[in-house]
């Protein structure tokens, strides 16, 4: 009797993740690492659309992101989708003693791990649910504004309508000088977040899958401002001048 012949596209989930423990990436004579847990592989497996990664960010993605805060002063800053917290942990490291991080996770698991993982941490806030409850969580907690919001949900997934209203509550949770941060596989979400004043990308390779890493600001940059002064200077000059003729 001939036995049957596997399939070379099927394996366990324990040899993947062994696999994946040591999977790395030369560029430049540097070397990229990409730790996966069995727990984030089990929950790529269940909710692969919503994962959207196999692997979590890599340590150099990680810093990337972080680098694009500012951290000197007490800041409020919140997260949607941290999965099992690889830029959490960081922005926790980086933080002062009275800042504020609110992480929104959809997936149960993922919740249960982030809140064992940060219990000890009175200024890390887990919370289970949907990233449009912010406005809401904020205000429950007294919180006026957030200075940074940071998002690695996959935005191309989602449908339009939620999309803009996501975009619209993130606009308005932040303050007068907060900045969106966000990594994705696609850089299509800078079609529809017009509602920002400028917006600033980035591609980074050193990451699997490459991430765009893109920051919407809800202040125009000093460029900007001095042009449209000079050019509200002119239009004042002209109407002056059409006025004394």
């Amino acid at each position: 009797m001939q036995r049957a012949r596997r399939s070379h596209c099927i394996t366990n989930s324990g040899t993947l993740i062994r696999l994946l423990h040591h999977w790395t990436t030369r560029k430049r004579g540097t070397t990229i690492r990409f730790p996966v847990s069995t727990l984030f592989f089990k929950r790529f497996l269940k909710r692969p659309f919503q994962i959207a990664s196999i692997v979590p960010s890599s340590k150099a993605l990680v810093e990337r992101v972080a680098s694009k805060m500012d951290f000197s002063q007490a800041r409020v800053i919140a997260e949607y989708g941290p999965g099992e917290g690889v830029h959490s942990r960081e922005i926790a490291r980086r933080m002062s003693a009275d800042s504020h991080l609110l992480l929104f996770e959809l997936d149960a698991a993922f919740s249960r791990a982030l809140e064992r993982q940060f219990a000890g941490d009175p200024r890390v806030h887990v919370i289970h649910g949907d990233a449009a409850s912010l406005p809401f969580e904020l205000k429950r907690r007294g919180i006026a504004c957030c200075d940074y919001i940071l998002s690695g949900i996959p935005f191309s997934i989602l449908k339009i309508d939620k999309k803009r209203a996501l975009l619209r509550k993130t606009y308005d949770a932040l303050g007068p000088s907060g900045s969106f941060i966000i990594y994705q596989v696609t850089n299509e979400l800078k079609q529809h977040a017009t509602i920002f004043e400028r917006a600033e990308s980035e591609y980074f390779l050193q990451n699997i899958p490459p991430m765009f890493i893109t920051v919407f600001h809800k202040t125009p940059s000093l460029q900007s401002r001095e042009r449209r002064t000079g050019q509200s200077r002119k239009v004042s000059a002209l109407v002056g001048a059409d006025r004394s003729a």
